[in-house]
């Protein structure tokens, strides 16, 4: 009997995605880099881009994100992992919840991130309660705001997710 091949090493994944991080710095990007391994294995890198790109959401697992659903023409990456360089911010753990990931391997620490001058901390308090103050988000009644849930509902080619 054949025995499969040994699953590759979570640490082989995390150098892979700093190496990724490295190199953006050498190339003018942010120090950040992460990984998508698929179900099947195949693997897609990003790398920080928003100073490139003038794009505050071109965050590294973002990038890879996209870059994994574009590949596989699908949003949902079940069965796929996110590994990063550093520990994903609020917008990238987002991100991978909303491509529903397995699971999420991170190498540095937000503390180490904030070292380097990207402190973090600030939006983790905001989604914990504590700094509401830094973005008031406020629910207005309108009348019509159930129009576009009852169009999709309407919809029979609608595509759920």
């Amino acid at each position: 009997m054949l025995t499969p091949p040994p699953a590759p090493d979570v640490n082989d994944f995390l150098d892979q995605a700093i190496r990724l991080a490295v190199a953006s710095v050498a190339d003018g990007g942010g120090p950040f880099g992460a990984l998508v391994v698929t179900a099947d294995g195949r693997t897609f890198g990003g790398v920080n881009r928003v100073t490139r790109d003038n794009d505050p959401t071109a965050h590294a697992e973002v990038v890879a994100i996209r870059r994994a659903a574009a590949a596989t023409a699908t949003f949902d990456l079940s069965g796929a992992v996110l590994y990063a360089s550093c520990e994903p911010c609020p917008l990238c753990l987002a991100a991978a919840l909303w491509a529903r990931k397995d699971r999420v391997h991170f190498a540095a620490d937000r503390n180490a991130a904030a070292a380097a001058g990207f402190d973090d901390a600030v939006f983790y308090e905001y989604f914990d309660g504590a700094r509401p103050e830094l973005m008031p988000v406020r629910h207005t009644a309108f009348p019509a705001s159930g129009l576009p849930f009852q169009a999709w509902r309407d919809n029979p080619d609608r595509t759920g997710y």
